[in-house]
Order: C-alpha cells, then sequence, then structure tokens
C-alpha cells in the first residue's frame, strides 16, 4: 500500500478554500504549450465568475463542458497562463494514462458550495 504525503493538521486543510460552480463558457486554447481549455466558471454571488486554463483535452471538449458542474480552489493568487491569467485550479484526478478527469459533485450544489 501506498504511503499518504505528509500529513497537515485540520486548521492547514481549512485554508484551502474548495469551491462547486457552473461552468459557463468553455473555449479551446491552441496557444497553450500544452493542450487546454480555457474555462469561466460560476461560483454564485458571493465569488463571482472566475476563470481557469486547464489541460483536460483528452477527455473533454468545450462544448461538453457547458453547464456542467466543477470542484475549485478559489483562494489561490491569479496565475498567467500564456496570455490567459488563469484565477482559479480547476481539480482533477489522473486516469490510468495521467490525462485529466475533473472532480465534480454526484448531485448538484448550489454555486458557491465549499467542499467540508
Amino acid at each position: 500500500m501506498a504511503e499518504a504525503t505528509d500529513q497537515i493538521g485540520f486548521d492547514d486543510f481549512l485554508k484551502v478554500d474548495i469551491r462547486a460552480g457552473t461552468v459557463i463558457d468553455a473555449q479551446p486554447y491552441p496557444e497553450a504549450r500544452k493542450p487546454a481549455i480555457k474555462l469561466w466558471v460560476d461560483f454564485g454571488e458571493e465569488i463571482g465568475v472566475r476563470k481557469s486554463s486547464a489541460q483536460i483535452t483528452v477527455h473533454y471538449q468545450p462544448e461538453d463542458l457547458v453547464g456542467r458542474q466543477v470542484l475549485a480552489v478559489v483562494n489561490f493568487p491569479p496565475r498567467q497562463i500564456g496570455s490567459f491569467m488563469s484565477e482559479i485550479l480547476v481539480l482533477g484526478a489522473s486516469d490510468s494514462k495521467g490525462a485529466i478527469i475533473l472532480l465534480a459533485p454526484d448531485k448538484k450544489v448550489p454555486n458557491g458550495s465549499r467542499m467540508h
């Protein structure tokens, strides 16, 4: 059995603000060094719409992402990805070949719902 990474305290976990949001727009990002899709995600009134660049082109097409809920870290500082400013980190897990599968609630939740 593989060992987990270094343990953290619960207070450290609470510092990571992971929220559910709905993809409202998704566009190809052909200028990216690695194939990517630009996402605009609605996190509700408190947080609003935030954008991200995600390397998810193996399993997803932009048109299939609109309306889908995702989980994302919303309190990282913005990061310049080529000509695009990424404001959130959309979360995923690697499949057996290393391609990303998006993480999402298995039932619809209100946009902006915090992960517990």
